[in-house]
This record gives structure tokens, sequence and C-alpha cells, in this order.
């Protein structure tokens, strides 16, 4: 048995946990990270990345097909399937070695591909080796959720670890879950060619602001997917090329495809948590605001931690940890501040409270800007005039922003930048924005503020009038 010891051992080489592992090496820290399945874990491999490289795909398919408005001529935008996929492909292999074992390794990482489990308080087995470890750094991320519905076990189906290896298009794909994976997929895959249905147990996108889901709903039916909501899956069957789903309100679909997009559970099962006096929530593992765990030498990170599971998220804990490990400074885990988006065609995106949770907590304080994209110079030079923005306001500082439409996931940067900063939105008025640019509607939604204490107040009319009679 090879035994090591190490300052920091990192458990999984997601985002998280390469975070962890480049920070704490390049400071100085002796580093060991493990990583049993592929490096850049999720994102890279199955998640963001490909997603992204896939929805780039439908686009330029649409793109061909809805060209006119631009003065060009509409094409077929005929997909190959199988193309689009070496596409991904690629998009995912130029950007692996940024997270590869070499790169780190040149870091000074010790970097072990095996999977760890716990054998004690501050040691992790991983093959022939054994870890010992001042701190010790859980960051495994998580997997598709495959609820046990009748019948599944014995229907092929897709989730987002085997989608993207999937070669022939799908004539008809059934989507089990409307939440941002479901509604991505949906839209890229009708987008290319393929017959969708999505089937939800409540709402589609559900956790959104729903005047603004309903922008994303409305229009990617519009482009032909089938959204059935409030149809709970209670029986699937078939075989491979025809598969039945069948709601428990007696709604029936077939397609040639399924995709399970419910949601994600917590990477635990490997690791022997007890051993190590970890315990376990119902959504990972259970962690102070410090991300430490039961065991105060060990901290979860990202998914695994079982709050927000976005891999910018993972991102920021790797940056809360480092500053308590490496430093032994206080450091404290937010969520006020962290934003989403959903990568549809238009974008949906959000960071703090939504209106109905600010009108929730805040009441009467409350007063919500708006500004509609049909307003903006630039998205009517792109034909992109569908959306809008809301911010929520409490005493001139933002509390929450909503955005649906084109470039809402990056639009919603400024307001994160805001919201982590304690701004106000006279800071954001004072922006100048290029002209023109999408851009320009973040500082026109806090000019939507301001511009009734200005243009509908008698003081200011009076100010006015005095200086325009009196001051030469």
């Amino acid at each position: 048995m090879n035994k090591i010891e190490t300052d920091v051992l990192i458990i999984g080489a997601g985002s998280g946990g390469l975070s962890v592992a480049a920070g704490a090496s390049q400071m100085g820290a002796k580093v060991v990270l493990l990583e049993g399945h592929k490096m850049g874990g999720d994102c890279l491999n199955f998640g963001c990345v490909p997603s992204k490289a896939l929805i780039a795909t439908g686009k330029a398919a649409y793109g061909q097909q809805h060209a006119a408005q631009y003065g060009v001529a509409d094409a077929p935008g005929d997909v190959d399937y199988a193309a689009a996929k070496d596409h991904v492909a690629d998009v995912i292999a130029q950007i692996a070695p940024v997270d590869s074992q070499e790169r780190f390794e040149g870091f000074g990482v010790h970097v072990i591909r095996e999977y760890g489990r716990f054998i004690s308080e501050n040691e992790v087995q991983a093959g022939d080796a054994v870890i010992k470890a001042r701190r010790i750094v859980i960051a495994t991320g998580s997997s598709p959720l495959v609820p046990p519905i009748p019948g599944l076990e014995d229907v092929p189906y897709e989730t987002n670890e085997t989608l993207f290896d999937l070669r022939d298009k799908p004539e008809h794909l059934l989507i089990i879950g409307g939440g941002p994976i479901g509604m991505e997929m949906a839209q890229a895959h009708v987008r290319m060619g393929c017959k969708v249905t999505v089937i939800e147990g409540e709402k589609a996108l559900g956790k959104d602001d729903p005047e603004l889901a309903e922008v994303v709903l409305q229009t990617v039916r519009d482009e032909g997917v089938v959204i059935e909501e409030d149809a709970l899956a209670a029986q699937v069957s078939g075989t491979a090329g025809a598969i039945k789903v069948e709601a428990k309100d007696g709604r029936v679909f077939k397609g040639s495809h399924l995709l399970m997009a419910v949601g994600r559970k917590s990477n635990t099962d490997k690791l022997d948590l007890e051993k190590a006096r970890i315990k376990p929530s119902k959504t990972g593992i259970k962690v102070d605001d410090q991300l430490r765990t039961t065991n105060k030498k060990v901290y979860a990170i990202g998914d695994v931690a079982g709050g927000l599971q976005f891999t910018h998220v993972a991102g920021y804990h790797a940056g809360v940890i480092i500053r308590s490990m490496l430093f032994g400074l206080p450091s404290k885990a937010k969520t006020s501040h962290i934003p989403w988006a959903t990568y549809t065609d238009p974008e949906l995106a959000q960071v703090g409270l939504t209106e109905a949770q600010a009108k929730k907590k805040h009441g009467p304080a409350l007063e919500v800007v708006r500004f509609h994209y049909n307003h903006n110079d630039r998205a009517i030079a792109e034909r992109k005039t569908k959306g809008l923005i809301k911010v929520m306001v409490v005493k001139g500082r933002p509390v929450g922003a909503s955005i649906v439409g084109y470039q809402a996931g990056e639009l919603i940067n400024l307001w994160a930048l805001a919201l982590a900063n304690r701004m106000k939105m006279g800071q954001i008025a004072a922006m100048v924005a290029p002209y023109p640019t999408i851009g320009e509607i973040n500082k026109r939604a806090a000019g939507a503020y301001f511009g009734p204490r200005l243009f509908e107040s008698a003081l200011v009319k009076r100010v006015v009038g005095f200086v325009q009679r009196y001051i030469p």
C-alpha cells in the first residue's frame, strides 16, 4: 500500500475541485487530486460545454431557415446529426487541455486517477494509495437523477451523460422534465429537425419568474415543441424506436427516443462518509456556512454540497474555502448574489430575488422597474426585440433582476456585480454604455427607476423653473 501525506486532498476533478487544486498548489500547498472518471467532470464532458455546442448547431440551422428578415434568402438548414456531434466532441477537445491531468501536474498537483473513499477521519483510499491530509475537499459533483418510474428499467433512455454520444438523429424525442436542461435540449433538437415532446410533472421552467418563463415557453412552442405540463410520468414502456410514456392522468405520449431530464443527485455513494464522521443531507452533504462538513477537517463544495447546482457556484465555493483553508481567515458562502441562466433562445436569466420573492420579503417597500427589448435600438437592428428586464429595487438598491431576451445571460452579469457589492441604482445609471449595444438595456432599466423621480416630480419642476427665471 502506497502511503501519501499532503496538506490538501481533493476528491473530484470537476469545476470546483480543479479550482481548489490550481489555487492551493500555486500558493504553496501540497495538493493531491483524485479523479476516478474524466478530468473536467460533468460540465466539460456531459453538461455545460456539450449542451451549449449543440445549442449552437440548432441556432445555426434556425438562422438559415429564418434569414429572409435580414434580406438573405431562407435555406433549408438541414442538419447532419452525426456531424453535429462531431462539432460537440471537437469543442470538448479544444477545452479539455485546460482541465487536463498534465496541466495540473504542471502546477505541482499529484493527480491520482482513482475514486476515493474515506477509511478514517483524515484518510482516504484511492486504488492502492492511502492519502492522509490536513484538509480534505469533497468535490464529487452530481449525476442525472433517474426516478423509479415503473417500466423505465426495461426501456432504453438517454441522460445528459449519454445524449451527446448519440449519433442517429431522433425522429421524435420525448423529454421527461421541463427544467433548464429539458427546455434547452428540446429547442436544440426541434431546430435540428426532430419532433419533440416535453413531459413535465408540474410547470415548465417553474423556478423562474413565470411572466418571463412564459416568453421562452411560448417561443419554444411556436417552433414546434409540444410542452405537456402537469403530466407526472407514471409508466414507461416500449423498445428502442417505439417508446411510450403514460402520465398519471392517463395522457399517453409516444416517441422514438427518451431523455430523462428531471434533475440531479449528489455523488456520495462511493465515499463511505460515515467512516469520516460526515453526515449527509437530503440533497447531498450537510455543510455549514463556511462549507465545512460535520468533520471540520473536511469541506464539501459544488453540487455535492446540496445547494445551487451550477458550475459557477462550484468555482465560487472554491474561492470561499481557499481563503479559509490556506489563510485561516473567516469566509462564508452566500447565495443572494448568485446568478443563473437558461440558454434557450431567448435566454432566461436571474440573480437575487424574483418579483414574487421580493414582494413576499419586502412588501410595499418594493419597486419593480421594467424595460422592454423593443425599445433598444441594437435589438431592433438585430431583429431580437422579444424580451424584457425586471429589476426589483428596495430603498434605491437592487435586490434582484430577471431578464428574458437576447444575451440575457450576458446582461445578468452587471446585476450580479451590483448585488455582490450592494451597489445602488444611481451607480448603474451613472454607467455610460456604448451605443448601440444590447447592454444599454441595463442602463435604461436604471433610467426607468429614476425617470418618474425626475420627470414627474413637482419639486424638480419648481427648481428648474426657479433656475431658469433667476439664475443668469
